[in-house]
């Protein structure tokens, strides 16, 4: 196996040695979310083992030393760690922007009790006025939200400030109205009959314990992998409101059944 030291990444550790990952998981419980594969997938690969330390609250030595049992061979010489991935170019909109035309929205301790944050979100953008910044304070890059209100003319800009921080910009250039009301059109048309269509060519996918954005992506993943006489089955919390837009682009057609509070079906299926 190739040696390994500060700068490697969890997601070549993997590869090189699929036990690895329990050996990850037993050093601190907050490697736990590695076991779901779509949230690994996802971090693995821009995560280091410098990095990981610093999130876990273990050491490098500690990695070190469960991977050596492995039969990793370890490279201690000093190397220039690489603690986040290079900035983007900031945008024009960013510069010499006045504190007082950003407001600030920290949405993680919502996402943190299971909360969906949307509805705060979109209230926020509603009210901003032309030549003004919403700042979201989260853990991840929302990137369909990012394609949603690019969609409706905003500019965004997302800077990794460290593992656990990503704060997301986003610039109303103009007063256009925004179309992100309630959808009017009913979902649920012909679910039966649809249903009976794909009887037998349906391919299930579960994203209710799945942390945002995962959902999103799961969903994209499948309908990538899907052949064109099945359909997607989707067991939902919630009606996904930042992906109705990408399947409609993407030439899919859809059916949504809210069956209670919490629990929302789906079927997916190209045009």
């Amino acid at each position: 196996m190739t040696a390994i030291n500060a700068n490697t990444k969890i997601a070549s550790l993997l590869k090189q040695h699929p036990s690895a990952l329990n050996a990850i998981i037993s050093l601190s419980p907050k490697f736990k979310k590695l076991r779901n594969p779509i949230l690994r997938k996802m971090i693995a690969g821009r995560t280091s083992i410098a990095m990981a330390s610093k999130i876990g609250g273990c050491s490098m030595d500690d990695f070190f030393n469960k991977l050596q049992s492995l039969g990793f061979a370890i490279d201690k010489k000093p190397v220039e760690i690489k603690q986040y991935p290079e900035c983007k170019p900031v945008p024009g909109f960013m510069k010499n922007l006045p504190a007082d035309k950003i407001i600030e929205l920290d949405v993680r301790p919502l996402i943190e009790t299971g909360k969906d944050p949307l509805n705060i979100i979109l209230q926020k953008v509603r009210t901003l006025e032309t030549g003004s910044v919403l700042k979201i304070i989260n853990s991840f890059e929302p990137t369909p939200l990012m394609q949603l209100l690019g969609k409706q003319g905003f500019e965004s800009y997302a800077v990794e400030v460290n593992n656990e921080q990503v704060d997301t910009f986003f610039y109303r250039k103009s007063d256009k109205t925004l179309s992100l009301e309630k959808r009017e059109s009913d979902d649920s048309k012909d679910w039966d009959a649809i249903a009976d269509r794909f009887k037998g060519k349906l391919e299930t996918i579960d994203v209710r314990e799945l942390e945002m954005p995962l959902p999103m992506h799961a969903i994209m993943e499948a309908l990538q992998k899907l052949k064109n006489d099945k359909a997607l089955f989707v067991y939902h919390k919630r009606i996904p409101v930042f992906l109705l837009p990408e399947l409609e682009e993407q030439n899919f057609n859809y059916r949504i059944r809210e069956i209670r509070e919490g629990e929302v079906h789906l079927i997916i299926y190209k045009n």
